[in-house]
C-alpha cells in the first residue's frame, strides 16, 4: 500500500485547488516507527504531508461527526462503514463529505513486531509482501507482512471502502477463507466458572484510562454514562465490578455497530484484547439478524429496528 501515497497526495492536492472541500484529514508520519498520525491540511501545499502505508490503522471517521465544513476523508472499508453509520445516526451530513475510498490489505501490529525484535526500533519499512525492521544498533529483521498483522486485519472480509466518491486504487481481493469468529467459540464453549475467571484475568490489566472509549469511532455520547453523576451508574476506582461494568456495558452500546475496526485494542496501554466482547456481540447480530454493521446507508443497525418475526429463542 505505500505505492498509494503519490495518489492520495494528488487527490488532496486538487481537491483543495478547486475548493471541492475545506479541509483533508489523511495520515502524516509520526514521531515513532509504526506510528502515523492523523493529519488536517487545509491548503494544497501542505499535501506533501500525507501518507499512506500499514500504519494507517486509527479509524479516521472519528474525525467527522458533528463538523460543519465540507471535508474530504480517506477511508479503509472499516472506517467507510462507520461513514455509513454516522451517516444512518445522523451525526455526518453526507452532502458536505467526499469520502476517497483507499482499498486495505492490513495494518501491521506494532505491539507485535515489537515483541518480536529485541532492542530499540529505528525505522520500519514495508514492500508488499515484507516487513524490514532496522534496530538502533544497525541490525535488521525481516517478517512476512501476513504474518504481522493486527487481529482484526487478518480477519477483515470488508477490506474495500463499502462507500466511496472516488478510490486511490483497484478494489483488491476480499478474502474468504478466514475463520472470524474462532476465538469467540472457544470462550462459548468454557463452563461458566472457567469462563467468569477467563474475563477477571483479560479485564485485570485495565487502568480505566478510558483510551478504548476515546478512539472508538461509535462512543460520541456527549457525556458517557462513566462520567455521569446524576445519577452515577459506576464507581471510578479499580473496584473489580466497575471495570467489568464499564467494558461490558460499552461493549453493548457498540451492539450492531461495530465493525471490528480494531481501534479500542490499537490505543490500549496494556493491550487488553477487548474485540473480544464487541466480536460476540458482532457474532450474534450475523448468525440471529444476518446483519453487518455500515454496510447500506439505507438499512437502519440491527438494534434500531423491530420486524414481527424476529428470532426470540433468547425469551424464557
Amino acid at each position: 500500500m505505500i505505492a498509494y501515497t503519490e495518489k492520495v497526495r494528488q487527490i488532496a492536492r486538487r481537491l483543495l485547488d478547486e475548493c471541492t472541500v475545506d479541509m483533508v484529514i489523511g495520515f502524516r508520519k509520526g514521531s515513532q516507527p509504526m506510528m502515523n498520525e492523523p493529519c488536517v491540511i487545509k491548503n494544497a501545499a501542505d499535501a506533501d504531508k500525507l501518507v499512506w502505508d500499514s500504519n494507517c490503522g486509527i479509524n479516521l471517521a472519528n474525525y467527522l461527526t458533528d463538523r460543519q465544513e465540507k471535508i474530504a476523508v480517506f477511508a479503509k472499508g472499516c472506517d467507510s462503514r462507520n461513514i455509513v453509520t454516522h451517516i444512518v445516526e445522523n451525526k455526518v451530513d453526507r452532502d458536505k463529505l467526499v469520502i476517497i475510498g483507499v482499498p486495505c490489505t492490513g495494518m501491521i501490529d506494532k505491539r507485535l513486531i515489537a515483541s518480536r525484535v529485541d532492542g530499540q526500533i529505528e525505522a520500519v519499512t514495508e514492500d508488499k509482501e515484507k516487513v524490514v525492521v532496522t534496530k538502533a544498533d544497525g541490525s535488521k529483521a525481516e517478517f512476512d507482512r501476513q504474518d504481522v498483522l493486527q487481529g482484526n486485519c487478518a480477519l477483515c472480509v470488508h477490506r474495500n471502502p463499502v462507500i466511496y466518491d472516488e478510490l486511490v486504487a483497484d478494489l483488491v481481493e476480499e478474502q474468504t477463507d478466514v475463520d472470524r469468529w474462532a476465538d469467540i467459540r472457544e470462550v462459548e464453549e468454557m463452563d461458566i466458572d472457567k469462563r467468569r475467571e477467563f474475563f477477571e484475568d483479560l479485564l485485570a490489566p485495565c487502568i480505566r484510562c478510558y483510551a478504548c472509549r476515546n478512539a472508538c469511532p461509535l462512543c460520541y455520547c456527549p457525556t458517557c454514562f462513566v462520567d455521569e453523576s446524576k445519577p452515577q451508574w459506576l464507581g471510578k476506582g479499580q473496584d473489580q465490578l466497575d471495570v467489568h461494568t464499564f467494558h461490558f456495558l460499552r461493549a453493548f452500546h457498540c451492539a450492531g455497530r461495530c465493525t471490528d475496526c480494531g481501534a479500542c485494542q490499537r490505543a490500549c496501554p496494556v493491550g487488553i484484547n477487548m474485540r473480544l466482547l464487541t466480536k460476540k456481540l458482532e457474532k450474534d447480530c450475523f448468525e440471529l439478524y444476518q446483519w453487518e454493521a455500515g454496510m447500506s446507508p439505507d438499512q437502519r443497525p440491527a438494534m434500531d429496528t423491530y420486524k414481527p418475526d424476529d428470532p426470540q429463542d433468547f425469551i424464557k
